[in-house]
């Protein structure tokens, strides 16, 4: 019986600046915070939620180049601010 195994690889240079990232943006957005809060409430490690919130992000900035728009955070964090409330 053959077993394939999952290879993870990835930059670990930019995996630090991601989660640098996130850890800063923690402390400057209050929906980013909110994010990473209600990843704990769900029962998610510190470490797993700012991987989270990283890959939301990275999301975030995707959305920005694609559409040639600036960031704005009522607009990055809008959908999770409607889930947060209803």
């Amino acid at each position: 019986m053959d077993v394939a195994l999952a290879r993870y690889v990835h930059n670990d240079r930019l995996i630090d600046a991601l989660l640098t990232q996130a850890l800063s943006t923690l402390r400057v957005s209050p929906n980013a915070h909110a994010y990473h809060q209600r990843q704990r409430a769900r029962g998610v490690g510190h470490n797993a939620a700012l991987r989270q919130l990283a890959n939301r992000l990275v999301g975030i900035l995707h959305g920005c180049l694609e559409t040639g728009t600036r960031y704005d955070e009522a607009t990055a964090w809008s959908h999770h601010a409607e889930l947060a409330t209803g």
